[in-house]
């Protein structure tokens, strides 16, 4: 009894990761095609093949859908945030890379985050990334500063800058019509996000 009792939980895992997956990618889709707001719990349903009971089985609305959805894709993003490079060429190179990627990933889902980061969207996917890119550069700026420079502006309060800052930039280049290349956006953004993270004995910024 206890072995199928197992296999019954497994079971009804599987089916609850292949629901949400498909209503995931259901999203996803009618997110490159129209603005969020202009998304229905039925047209999500009808895309993933499941009825709307079974959306509401699993998430509130649309918007709680669209954060758990692209909770994969902003940990890919997280990844390309770069922390401060300061004066060395190698690290300041490394940093740009991991801009590029940054809004290189944004770019291959640039309807869905136009729709879920723009005017029209959710609150709480825009919160969601702006805080957890907080935190992965809260967590950079104290591994780096291991006393190279004096904190004169606590981390935490640079870290919400620096996020608030790259989801802004980021936000205004996809809702640009001529959306500049990744690594034009990278080289243009790594000095601003630098500027701040440089600072000297006496606490001013000093020139990137």
């Amino acid at each position: 009894m206890a072995g199928s009792g197992v296999s019954t939980t497994a079971s009804g895992d599987r089916r609850v990761r292949r629901t949400r997956s498909a209503l995931a990618h259901a999203l996803i889709e009618l997110a490159e095609e129209r603005e969020l707001t202009r998304i229905s719990v039925s047209d999500v349903a009808e895309g993933a093949g499941v009825s709307r009971s079974a959306f509401y089985h699993h998430y509130r609305d649309v918007h709680e859908l669209a954060e758990d959805a692209c909770t994969a894709m902003i940990d890919d993003l997280i990844d390309s945030v770069p922390g401060p490079a300061l004066d060395s060429a190698e690290l300041v190179r490394e940093a740009i890379g991991s801009l590029t990627a940054f809004f290189d990933s944004l770019l291959g889902h640039a309807g869905l985050y136009r729709a879920l980061l723009g005017p029209h969207g959710s609150a709480r996917v825009t919160g969601h990334l702006r805080r957890r890119i907080a935190a992965v550069v809260h967590d950079r700026l104290v591994r780096a500063d291991a006393g190279r420079w004096p904190e004169r502006v606590p981390h935490d309060v640079m870290a919400a800058f620096t996020a608030g800052a790259l989801v802004g930039v980021a936000v205004e280049w996809l809702e640009d019509a001529r959306l500049r290349p990744p690594a034009e956006m990278a080289e243009m953004t790594w000095p601003l996000l630098n500027a701040h993270y440089r600072v000297n004995e006496s606490g001013h910024r000093v020139q990137p």
